[in-house]
């Protein structure tokens, strides 16, 4: 995460939305060697105070929960690469634009039996962004089948400590040149997102 203050400014709260909104991150737990990293999906509590995820049950990170474990979720945004010539003033170094927040706390395991609970929870948000269609749910799925599924996987929990945001749109630049990084994003598009990274810094107050 960026360290400059400038990029850090946007509240607890838009932190807890944005997180919310993407739910998918990266999920990081330090052990022995190289730190031990998930993409998983994850539905916030109302509140923001903890997030609800499931694992495969072989995955080294379940080995490792014999007891809860600090950890961070990344979730990432949009992200840009920038040309200084897009600026308009002389000077100036090549970056890389992005939004991201960490969530940061203690991974615990859950009681099995609060599994499929988790499963529908999670099922349901997302199905509900695709309305008008459908929304799929487990019970159309065959009992034993469903079953064997639920067995491979354990749901656990991010008990959330603090929530860091980094939202890096050039707010270290002038306006002028905040812009014109815009219109070079949005054009070249070397990113992920590059038209939404490029409205959101259009858009800085």
């Amino acid at each position: 995460m960026h360290p400059n203050p400038v990029f850090r400014t946007e509240s607890h709260d838009i932190n807890l939305q944005f997180a919310r909104e993407r739910g998918f991150g990266v999920l990081a737990v330090s052990v022995d060697g190289a730190p031990l990293l998930s993409h998983v999906p994850f539905v916030l509590s109302d509140d923001g105070a903890w997030a609800d995820l499931h694992l495969v049950r072989s995955n080294p990170i379940v080995r490792a929960l014999k007891q809860p474990l600090q950890t961070r979720l990344a979730v990432s945004g949009p992200d840009a690469y920038v040309s200084p010539d897009w600026y308009g003033v002389p000077d100036q170094v090549p970056t890389w634009n992005y939004v991201a927040v960490h969530l940061i706390g203690r991974l615990e395991l859950r009681p099995q039996e609060e599994l499929r609970d988790l499963l529908d929870r999670q099922s349901a948000v997302f199905e509900g962004r695709l309305a008008p269609k459908p929304a799929w749910t487990s019970d159309k799925m065959d009992p034993e089948a469903l079953g064997r599924m639920m067995r491979q996987i354990v749901p656990c929990r991010l008990m959330i400590e603090d929530v860091q945001g980094t939202w890096k749109l050039n707010q270290n630049k002038t306006a002028d040149a905040r812009l014109g990084a815009a219109d070079g994003i949005e054009a070249s598009r070397v990113g992920s997102e590059a038209e939404v990274l490029a409205q959101w810094m259009r858009n800085v107050d």
